[in-house]
């Protein structure tokens, strides 16, 4: 113990940690439409493999929610044997990222739209785990998958074993909602845990008609890509869901990192170090065929929440996940599909910042309107078109504010016409400038102030000499203009 004073606090974090992961990642796995198993793998990866890596601390990896939506696309579209080989060259990039130190830059991506990501993935997943929690089947559109939540609703209303289903998804939620609420010694289960426990206590004891988790081992739901799968890299296609899952994954992890330190007074995260670890982790993911992996802020506030102080409890917690798909994998075969459902309805609802955008809109409004375009448009087109948009605006919104312009004419009857410019003269403004000087008495001496500009590019600093000089030509005293 005297050369691990924390190894009681991490082996107890650890267990936390555990606990709170295992109803996750099997939730995820299924949501996304592969085998219950392949949650585990990753959560075994991130815990053991690049829980063991530098980067962050305390900071906890494995499958996360706000990939579901994008990794069941591309199992639907391309199948599960190319997941394996996106999630692998996913994991290289963000290693060459890492190498090349471009983590810090991940940072510099717009907090709007950022949560406009997170925000339009939860209104998808909470659509598409409604339908689960039914038994139905979600249409595959974002849309389409909101569009036709009343039907569905009055349909399962009408089917017995629909409203079962339902009856337990509701019921797995609500346990989420009021569990905070419990007496602390209640609390001590992680709330994920015990939703999920509770509803498989009621399923069994009842006999309730609903589906369960298939379980097939997790050496039989681990299959490597073949050879002939990574062909599919010629695919365009496959290439765009591969820059959305090293942005989506990349950030995710990132973001997370930065809320994580502001948790602990431990040592900071070094971003590029942890980049990699992430990309190392991604990638055995893709050789394994499992799951893309990101730090999971849920587990990683519940290791912080625990006591945990070095990375040994995260690296535990991979341990516990490997001894629970290799020993009790048939516990879950009794987990109810529905229950799992209702904790992602849960997860789905927490990404999205509802007091954020309210705070946005009083005092940033532009970025609230980029927040909600973002969300808005990955619900109507997809996750990557809708994260390019939401750049697209924050950059085109940056721009716009860094060409702000002002121009103040005083003019007292007599004597020179006196112009002062402030703020940013870019490109983008020449036409206001030009427009404004050249409305400017002609028979007039004219001073021109430019010390309030705080920047001044070539082009604009050519046009207002030339501006001047054709000001000066029609006879009047030259123009007076003072540098920036």
């Amino acid at each position: 113990m005297t050369n691990h004073p924390h190894l009681r606090r991490d082996f107890a974090a650890s267990l936390v940690v555990f606990l709170v992961a295992l109803p996750l990642c099997v939730g995820v796995a299924v949501a996304s439409g592969v085998p219950a198993e392949l949650g585990l793998a990753t959560g075994i990866v991130g815990g053991i493999v690049t829980g063991l890596m530098r980067g962050s601390s305390l900071q906890v990896s494995g499958p996360a929610a706000g990939m579901t939506v994008l990794v069941f696309e591309a199992v639907r579209e391309f199948g599960l044997p190319v997941l394996g080989v996106i999630v692998l060259v996913t994991g290289v990039l963000q290693i060459a990222m890492g190498v090349l130190r471009l983590g810090r830059w991940f940072r510099a991506i717009s907090v709007s739209v950022v949560e406009g990501m997170l925000a339009g993935i939860g209104l998808v997943l909470i659509a598409g785990q409604l339908y689960a929690m039914a038994g139905a089947e979600a249409p595959a559109s974002g849309l389409g998958k909101i569009a036709g939540l009343p039907g569905a609703l009055v349909e399962a209303l009408g089917d017995a074993e629909a409203l079962a289903a339902l009856g337990l998804g509701v019921g797995t939620v609500a346990v989420m909602v009021l569990w905070k609420r419990m007496p602390s010694v209640v609390r001590s289960l992680p709330g994920p845990l015990a939703a999920v426990g509770l509803a498989t206590a009621a399923a069994t004891a009842f006999a309730m008609p609903v589906a369960t988790v298939e379980v097939q081992g997790l050496l039989g739901s681990v299959q490597p890509p073949s050879l002939s799968a990574f062909g599919e890299l010629a695919d365009v296609a496959v290439l765009a869901t591969i820059l959305a899952f090293t942005l989506i994954a990349s950030a995710e992890s990132l973001f997370s990192a930065a809320a994580v330190d502001r948790l602990h007074d431990g040592p900071r995260t070094e971003y590029d170090k942890e980049l990699v670890a992430q990309g190392a982790g991604n990638a055995l993911c893709g050789v394994l065929g499992a799951l893309p992996m990101t730090a999971v802020i849920v587990r990683s506030a519940a290791n912080v929440q625990a006591g945990a102080r070095t990375k040994a409890s995260r690296v535990l917690h991979g341990v516990w996940l490997l001894l629970f798909a290799a020993l009790l994998p048939g516990v879950l075969a009794y987990i109810p599909i529905p229950a799992l459902a209702g904790i992602l309805v849960y997860s789905g609802a927490k990404l999205i910042p509802v007091r954020a955008i309210a705070g946005l809109w009083r005092e940033h409004r532009g970025e609230a309107l980029i927040l909600m375009a973002t969300a808005v448009s990955i619900v109507a087109v997809s996750m990557f078109e809708g994260v390019l948009i939401g750049l697209a605006l924050a950059v085109a919104k940056t721009a716009w504010e860094a060409s702000h312009l002002k121009l103040e004419v005083v003019d007292k009857g007599a004597g020179p016409v006196q112009a002062y410019l402030s703020g940013n003269a870019t490109f983008l403004r020449l036409p206001k400038i030009l427009d404004s000087l050249e409305a400017l008495p002609q028979d007039r001496p004219v001073e021109l102030d430019l010390s309030g500009l705080h920047h001044l590019d070539h082009a604009c600093r050519t046009a207002l000499e030339n501006w001047a000089e054709r000001h000066s030509a029609v006879g009047t005293e030259p123009v007076r203009m003072t540098s920036v």
